[in-house]
């Protein structure tokens, strides 16, 4: 009984961490550099389903990116909600590239649609 029980909490310990590890994996920013670039744009593409609301952005000289907002609560928190934004708005994005060069993709921090400001993750805003 007491080895079972003992087998059943490594068990337990080892699926907890696994989650946690992958909660922050996908939650973190580790994959992102740390400094910040701005895109410029046309959206090609709003998505506002979990986990995260993503846009398809398409630039003049780099084609189209992915950039990624904050969990749905976030996101709507900075007043970007549905229909804010439609496909063919002008956008500029600030935030954090992929390391992976070859990826064109970005966790925005501030988005400007159209002229608006929404401020996704205000406390992680570089200024110069």
């Amino acid at each position: 009984m007491i080895q079972s029980l003992s087998s059943r909490a490594v068990l337990g310990s080892v699926l907890g961490l696994l989650l946690v590890t992958g909660a922050y994996a996908h939650h973190g920013w580790s994959w992102a550099e740390a400094d910040q670039i701005e895109l410029s744009g046309t959206i090609r593409e709003i998505s506002m389903a979990p986990p995260h609301p993503t846009l398809r952005v398409e630039t003049k000289n780099d084609g189209l990116w992915l950039v990624e907002l904050g969990n749905p609560r976030l996101t709507e928190r900075s007043g970007f909600v549905e229909g804010v934004a439609k496909v063919g708005d002008p956008i500029v994005a600030l935030g954090n590239r992929s390391l992976d060069r070859a990826e064109k993709r970005m966790k925005a921090v501030r988005i400007t649609v159209a002229g608006k400001v929404y401020d996704i993750y205000p406390e992680r805003i570089q200024t110069n």
